[in-house]
């Protein structure tokens, strides 16, 4: 028995892959790109552990995942592998086309191949679990109740457009050849091993170099946040339980402004690393331009996933951000390492001077 897990080198997919061998014995495939926010020394602590098997590849390479399907035969398919990033995805969607559509397609197909081959009793506990986010669902006015399951999809950037229709081809695959698809639809993930470029490793980085803290706009959109460790274990749990064909939503009851959450982790660091003037990290906030069609506020409504899997989060934001500030100030070289020139290019480009 074995699972294959897309997109295990990145933030999300590299803290599942650490969660599930911590938890459990059965092997993990991963296949990762390594593309710039695909991080091998996110998985440091798993070398020379046979139950996990790295291979680097494309999710959109047909003959690599054919190959990795038959050899390892395994009982599920854990996709995390997408562009995820929307100011990237402003300034060059046509990766996002590409990994999230054309590359979800090819591993659907691949998928769907290896389950018509598997036995009767194989074939009905395989699982296709697909990761996508919240950001399908468009934006919602502040009165708004949050999104649930049966919200309609009204993507408002590439990136959000580009999962919607990763969405929409996994429910097609369930509708038409009847392969056992799960989808999940999560708000903003936080926590260890996240690439700068989101904001809360971002300001954590400023924060300790000096340099501002940037805030899009006003700094009033809001967000649910979920700690990393609470998704990888709903999502452990919607593959153990989730009904084949369904979507469930999963958040963190957290609603916050972006400025809410900047100002929380500049207290938080005033409290576990002072600055050595003495002054606030909160002097350290600036206000930015906006970027282009930013959405106001998303919300997660996860009752369905409490109701019926008896899954519900264990962090609060508070907690949560605490855990994530002490291992990102216990694991500043592993910052150092990611915040190459090519990072700091990216940021002269979104940020400006």
């Amino acid at each position: 028995m074995a699972i294959l897990v897309t997109g295990g080198a990145g933030f999300i997919g590299s803290n599942f892959v650490l969660d599930w061998l911590e938890r459990s014995d059965e092997p993990v495939i991963n296949l990762d790109a390594l593309t710039y926010a695909g991080n091998p020394e996110n998985l440091a602590s798993l070398a020379g552990d046979d139950r996990h098997i790295f291979v680097k590849g494309d999710i959109g390479d047909s003959d690599l995942v054919v190959d990795l399907l038959a050899r390892h035969r395994p009982r599920a398919v854990v996709h995390f592998a997408a562009e995820s990033h929307v100011d990237r995805s402003i300034h060059g969607p046509d990766d996002f086309i590409q990994t999230n559509i054309v590359g979800t397609f090819r591993l659907l197909e691949a998928a769907r191949a290896h389950w018509n081959g598997l036995t009767a009793g194989d074939r009905e506990g395989f699982r296709f679990l697909h990761v996508s986010t919240d950001e399908v669902y468009g934006s919602l006015t502040p009165e708004a109740p949050a999104f649930a399951e049966t919200n309609r999809y009204e993507p408002n950037s590439p990136y959000s457009a580009s999962k919607a229709a990763s969405d929409h081809l996994v429910r097609a695959y369930r509708h038409t050849y009847g392969l056992p698809v799960l989808t999940t639809n999560c708000s903003n993930n936080y926590g260890p091993y996240q690439f700068p470029e989101k904001l809360i490793p971002l300001c954590m980085h400023h924060a300790l170099v000096g340099q501002p803290l940037p805030l899009y706009g006003d700094g009033l959109q809001i967000r649910d946040w979920l700690y990393v460790g609470d998704h990888c274990d709903a999502i452990r749990r919607v593959l153990a339980a989730g009904s084949p064909g369904e979507v469930y939503n999963i958040g963190g009851w957290s609603e916050k402004t972006n400025r809410e959450v900047v100002t929380t982790l500049c207290a938080i660091l005033d409290e576990l690393r002072p600055r050595g003037d003495g002054r606030p990290y909160a002097e350290q906030i600036v206000f930015v331009q906006d970027r282009p069609g930013h959405d106001r506020r998303y919300a997660i409504d996860a009752g369905k996933i409490e109701r019926e899997l008896g899954w519900r989060p264990v962090e609060t934001f508070v907690t949560g951000l605490r855990r994530t500030v002490g291992w990102y100030l216990e694991h500043q070289q592993w910052m150092q390492n990611v915040t190459s020139g090519a990072y700091r290019h990216w940021l002269a480009q979104q940020y400006g001077a």
